[in-house]
């Protein structure tokens, strides 16, 4: 077991081939079990499940403004070691996915000082993904 408890997270997706291109692909991250309906993700560790589920619309349905950007709602996604955030966009980037908000320094020289960027999966499904210099800031006020 992990030293923290895994997360399980299902999303809706409208075409499993263009999913695997992006989840194995582009993240290179491992497949799981899987169906004709549904894959599972190693989601860094984490069990993210890609569920055909057409939606009427795709993308966020809705922003919040966080820092000076427009923050899709709903989102989800990982705190990553700083190194491996920025490989993470450089392989985005070479894969040339677009960005909702590129990599940056949020809140800069305040206590949650991070790294983020914001892109969508194929589905248009929301991901953020973070990096702290120092993670037990996470919380922090």
């Amino acid at each position: 077991m992990a030293d923290k408890p895994s997360f399980h997270l299902a999303i809706p997706v409208d075409d499993l081939a263009e999913v695997r291109k992006f989840y194995g692909g582009v993240l290179g991250l491992a497949e799981g079990r899987s169906s004709d309906m549904w894959v599972d993700w190693n989601f860094y560790g984490h069990q993210l499940v890609t569920h055909v589920a057409p939606r009427a619309t795709t993308g966020p349905e809705a922003h919040n403004p966080v820092d000076g950007h427009q923050v899709p709602v709903p989102h989800f996604g990982l705190v990553l070691p700083v190194p491996d955030f920025h490989e993470l966009a450089a392989k985005l980037r070479a894969a040339t996915i677009s960005f909702v908000i590129e990599p940056y320094v949020r809140f800069e020289g305040e206590p949650g000082e991070q790294w983020t960027m914001f892109f969508l999966d194929p589905a248009g499904n929301a991901i953020e993904i973070k990096a702290f210099q120092d993670e037990s800031r996470l919380f922090a006020k």
